[in-house]
């Protein structure tokens, strides 16, 4: 588990790094208006979610005696290395001179990071149906790399403060900062190429060298998403977690500036940031207690409304002008700093757990194994959204009124006096920080009441292809062939498992005396 999970630093690091700075670093460093830097991540994530299909494709059809998916690993580091440095480095291109040459400058260099990013993320996601193919041991894999998310996280977002402090950025970010950025591009590069390369040094994988892939066609494609399509469960997921992303989305792409302009807090970014990250690292245990005792739902019904109730909180928020109020707005801000990420980890926490059983169902209905079909279908369509949302946010903000960059820091440096946003524009604030997300966690919250797959239904189901991979046949009960077609939404005698019986005995289902059924393999059964 550890060793399969050195890459999360990266997968978890990186992004969040990115999330936290990266927006405001193209508008108010390198000053590029709010609209071109919604257009710079926008094309760079509606890339990312066409070549995830691609990788995805890729890693399924591989054949090597190191399996599948471990040696892409590899491949990605040098792309990592080079991608994150050029993304926090500008090379002198100024917004304010030239704003469309910046843009041009940061679409392609934050596209090859991006590419970099799935060329690591896909194989190692793809990876883990196979080295945890239980219900349970799949949720501790999850469990242990949401710990390595924030092994990830912490690290950079000291190093990120440290680099900052020590090479000016003065408490606030300006076309000065350029220098300290770059560093911190640099040493978080080699940080976590060091991390993937761990995973890639220390994970084994089964040979795929006896897979047979189809023939790889336009018809192929298009049949091998239609079926992803098919598959009820990934349905029900797939809904949850695009609203789930909704939310998040909207939330960070404006959380910078909701901090900066709506609350006047800017000077306590990072303190703000630090105790977000303890509160989702608390909520850790909760979600994995909850998800062991009573399913891989129940965490995000639980916590989810705190998240709410933390975002809610920016539809109140008011500048921090001093004075007497000033403590109050000041704690209102930090209790949305621990309610929002307590609460938005239990959708996150079932969101990554739920996600494998899907490949289970989908060999319900195909008879193969298609995680990284699965995975990037699920994420083309995502990041495809995701890319016009960053986009949306950039212009609902701009059109909104908000002012960024060296504008606001020129006007206070004239005056001595606090630049002060239209109401206006705190107003776009406010809808993108929180009346947009709030709605979409809700509907998340709804779509996951629907999701119907058990622990019991997961297990039957690995029992059952089980006994259909070693004997070509599987006899079930009315009640199990029930379960099959409301998790698949198929008629069971159209799926894999129930069409193509070669042999005429009956081969049920066996369980041991604690009730609890037996996957068979080539030699023995086990639980």
């Amino acid at each position: 588990m550890i060793n399969y999970s050195y890459a999360n630093m990266f997968l978890g690091g990186a992004g969040y790094i990115i999330s936290m700075y990266f927006t405001i670093f193209l508008t108010d460093v390198v000053n590029i208006s709010l609209k071109q830097a919604g257009i710079v991540v926008m094309f760079a994530t509606v890339w990312d979610a066409v070549t995830d299909p691609v990788m995805g494709i890729i890693t399924d059809r591989t054949r090597s005696r190191y399996g599948k998916h471990r040696r892409y690993l590899l491949f990605g580091i040098p792309f990592l290395l080079i991608s994150y440095s050029l993304l926090w480095n500008s090379f002198g291109i100024d917004g304010t001179v030239n704003p469309k040459a910046a843009m041009l400058y940061y679409i392609p260099v934050y596209m090859l990071y991006k590419t970099a990013f799935t060329i690591i993320s896909v194989p190692h996601t793809a990876m883990l149906p196979e080295l945890a193919p239980e219900y349970d041991l799949r949720t501790q894999y999850n469990s242990v790399g949401y710990l390595f998310n924030s092994a990830g996280m912490v690290p950079s977002f000291g190093l990120a403060v440290l680099i900052l402090a020590v090479f000016g950025s003065n408490g606030t970010l300006t076309s000065a900062s350029r220098t300290p950025f770059f560093i911190i591009g640099i040493t978080l590069a080699v940080f976590y190429s060091a991390a993937v390369f761990l995973t890639f040094k220390t994970t084994r994988e089964s040979s795929s060298l006896g897979f047979r892939p189809e023939k790889l066609d336009i018809k192929y494609l298009i049949r091998e998403y239609i079926l992803v399509f098919k598959n009820k469960s990934f349905r029900q997921y797939f809904f949850m977690s695009v609203a789930y992303q909704f939310a998040t989305g909207f939330y960070a792409n404006s959380k910078v500036y909701y901090i900066k302009y709506l609350a006047n807090q800017y000077n306590k970014y990072a303190i703000f940031n630090a105790v977000a990250g303890v509160a989702e690292a608390a909520a850790f245990p909760l979600n994995y207690e909850l998800t062991i005792k009573y399913g891989k739902k129940k965490c995000g019904s639980i916590v989810t409304p705190l998240m709410v109730a933390g975002l809610a909180i920016g539809i109140f928020m008011q500048p921090d002008k001093g004075g007497a109020m000033s403590f109050f707005w000041i704690a209102l801000m930090m209790l949305s700093m621990i309610l929002y990420p307590f609460g938005m980890s239990g959708l996150g926490f079932v969101s990554n757990n739920i996600f494998p059983d899907i490949t289970d169902v989908d060999e319900l209905i195909t008879g193969r194994r298609r995680e990284g079909v699965i995975s990037t279908f699920k994420t083309l369509i995502q990041k495809s959204v995701s890319g016009v949302m960053a986009a949306m946010v950039g212009f609902t903000l701009e059109e909104f009124g908000l002012v960024t960059g060296d504008r606001v820091a020129e006007y206070e440096s004239a005056t001595g006096g606090l630049f002060t946003q239209s109401a206006s524009a705190l107003w776009g604030v406010r809808i993108c920080v929180a009346i947009i997300p709030i709605a979409a966690a809700l509907i998340s919250l709804i779509l996951l009441k629907n999701f119907r797959m058990t622990k019991a239904d997961h297990e039957m189901l690995r029992a059952a292809i089980a006994v259909k991979h070693k004997y070509g046949s599987v006899t079930l009960t009315d009640e199990q062939i029930k379960r099959c077609e409301v998790i698949s939404g198929q008629k069971f005698e159209k799926t894999w498992l129930g069409t193509g019986n070669v042999s005429q005995e009956e081969h049920t289902l066996e369980m041991n005396d604690n009730g609890e059924y037996l996957i068979l393999t080539e030699n023995t059964a086990e639980v």
